[in-house]
């Protein structure tokens, strides 16, 4: 039905009042007008209104709505392969339904409409639910989020807070910071109280897109739950930070975490020794390098190597060399990039000779000299203009090596 709003403002107009000659008269003239303005406005608004209204109703009618047939033969292979993928053991009515997402179509209707048609068809409970939302993750199926929050919206999903924290953790992994809040508003609005967990969710989505304000007010909520902080909350704001390089907070929650005699994990004392030595702070990748060490996690080389590079950036050579050393008394086996560093240290003192023990002793290990460590050797001797005696002074010790 097509109805024009030119023809609804006619319809609702009111006459002006009349006017008169006399002076008496002036201002109820004038008062009028005002008032008739007034009037018409408020119609035309509302008139206006009304016609939105009906090209609302009008243009809902003209979606397909949705006609729940069952899935037949007429379905692509891709389909077909997907429809046989299923458990031969999941329930009927979790089959219907999962056959109608994955043949599901814009041109067929709404998904919601589609839902709610199983809803009330094969009145699914939660366990239905939960074992469709399993098989849509597994298959990776685009349709996932969608079923998903349309699911928290229906009774016999018996939704929870831990069912909302599972899409905001979702839309945390794509980086889909809007569509992560909405849930959350949507959470609050339906009298769902944020846990830790949910919390601490949002914390590592605000980190990662770079919103550090909103990260710290959702840190100090978290401080206001009943139930004390565990070391995913504290990491996660450690963890904040470091990627907003303020790796000097982030050490303050560390030595909070130490009073409470809690240990954060490996990845977040990695997060903030790099971020020190990304920089050349010495002192401070070093105290980090011995809070690890007291937090019982064994250092490997990765994390000897940033604290070699730490030492080098800060232009410590000395310290650099010693942190090598210390790294293979502890019997750790240096990479290529820890050789590396240990020959940039070796080379901004001109300690050639040093260099070529350090060469000697590995080989003796069998630790093979890798591409970055060449690299660095190759240029420094290259600069020297002394390749070729160093190559005889190497051929003639692994000859007498040999002949031992």
């Amino acid at each position: 039905m097509q109805i024009s709003t030119s023809n609804i403002l006619y319809q609702l107009h009111l006459p002006l009042v009349n006017g008169t000659s006399n002076t008496s008269y002036s201002r109820y003239w004038r008062d009028s007008i005002v008032l008739s303005s007034r009037r018409r406005c408020s119609q035309m608004a509302t008139a206006t209104a009304i016609v939105d209204e009906i090209h609302k109703l009008e243009s809902e009618r003209e979606k397909p709505r949705f006609r729940w047939v069952e899935v037949g033969y007429d379905i692509t292979e891709t389909q077909k392969q997907a429809i046989s993928q299923l458990p031969p053991k999941m329930t009927k009515r979790c089959k219907a339904v999962m056959k109608q997402i994955i043949c599901f179509s814009p041109q067929k209707g709404e998904l919601s409409d589609m839902l709610a048609a199983w809803v009330r068809i094969m009145k699914p409970e939660r366990a239905d639910w939960l074992l469709v939302l399993k098989h849509l993750r597994i298959l990776n199926h685009p349709l996932y989020i969608q079923v998903a929050e349309a699911a928290l919206e229906e009774i016999t999903f018996e939704a929870n807070t831990r069912d909302y924290t599972k899409i905001i953790h979702h839309y945390g992994k794509q980086n889909q910071l809007e569509d992560a809040e909405k849930v959350l508003l949507s959470m609050r609005e339906r009298g769902f109280v944020c846990d830790q967990i949910t919390l601490t969710t949002m914390i590592h989505i605000y980190s990662k897109a770079d919103k550090l304000n909103l990260a710290k007010q959702t840190f100090e909520e978290l401080k206001l739950l009943e139930q004390p902080l565990d070391k995913r909350s504290f990491g996660a704001m450690i963890m904040a930070y470091v990627r907003a390089g303020f790796p000097e907070e982030g050490e303050k929650i560390l030595k909070e975490m130490d009073a409470k005699d809690i240990y954060a994990g490996s990845e977040v004392y990695k997060a903030l020794l790099r971020a020190y030595s990304m920089v050349g702070n010495a002192e401070g990748a070093q105290r980090v390098f011995d809070a690890i060490q007291l937090a019982a996690i064994t250092p490997d080389e990765k994390l000897c190597g940033l604290l070699i590079n730490a030492y080098l950036m800060a232009g410590q050579s000395r310290e650099a060399q010693i942190a090598f050393d210390n790294m293979r008394r502890a019997g750790i086996e240096p990479s290529d990039k820890c050789i590396a560093l240990a020959l940039s240290a070796y080379e901004k003192e001109n300690r050639l000779n040093s260099a070529l023990e350090l060469l000697i002793d590995l080989e003796k290990d069998n630790v093979m000299v890798g591409k970055e460590a060449s690299k660095i050797l190759a240029a420094w001797l290259k600069r020297l203009g002394v390749v070729e005696e160093v190559e005889i002074v190497l051929r003639e010790y692994t000859e007498k090596e040999v002949n031992r």
